[in-house]
């Protein structure tokens, strides 16, 4: 099936500069989004901390890249991972994000996190902000906007999270939501959620 995000014969996503060089969009897209997640550590996008304020996220983030930014990706999508031997995370079909979504956003909202120590709270917080990555809801920027969304939904619920410390390791983040995530429908469960834990630990003010 052809991708409808990507030009045709190019691997860069379609973009609001037709940039169709896909290192260049790269550089054009950290340089926007750099700048739209500045603005959101000084305002933070107000919401019920559900599906639609994720949404409202991503749009703000992606505006300048993405006509489609804020939107559900509408085909399902594979990403091969070195951490995992070039096998794909199993994120969720393209007719079950909505759902899945609003299920992690709404256990997340149902936890007393002012009742929990710190070590319990990062080990919660690991779990839903894996789960909700997972669902990998758009075609691209889902990292970036998980980790936004989740940050701020800490702050709202009495506790703050370093975002310089995910920011500066973002590529050990990822790596981290990645083995948090390896559970399978045909090899298992062989996920390994130590790893974001500990940084979310490290990250807890």
């Amino acid at each position: 099936m052809k991708d409808p995000y990507l030009y045709l014969g190019a691997e860069a996503l379609v973009n609001c500069f037709d940039e169709r060089n896909e290192q260049k969009l790269s550089e054009i897209e950290a340089e926007y989004t750099a700048l739209r997640l500045r603005q959101l550590c000084d305002k933070p996008i107000v919401g019920q901390f559900d599906f639609k304020h994720l949404c409202s996220i991503h749009h703000f983030i992606f505006q300048d890249i993405f006509h489609w930014a804020g939107q559900p990706r509408i085909i399902n999508i594979e990403k091969p991972e070195t951490a995992l031997g070039g096998i794909s995370v199993e994120y969720s079909d393209v007719q079950d994000i909505t759902n899945h979504a609003t299920t992690v956003c709404e256990k997340m909202k149902s936890i007393s996190w002012e009742m929990l120590h710190t070590n319990e709270k990062a080990e919660l917080f690991s779990k839903y902000l894996a789960e909700l990555w997972k669902v990998h809801p758009f075609r691209e920027g889902n990292t970036r906007t998980v980790i936004t969304f989740c940050c701020d939904f800490a702050e709202k619920n009495g506790f703050r999270l370093n975002m310089k410390l995910f920011k500066d390791n973002s590529v050990y983040v990822r790596r981290a939501l990645v083995a948090a995530s390896a559970c399978f429908t045909d090899l298992g469960d062989l996920s390994q959620p130590q790893y974001l834990i500990k940084i979310v630990r490290d990250a807890i003010l």
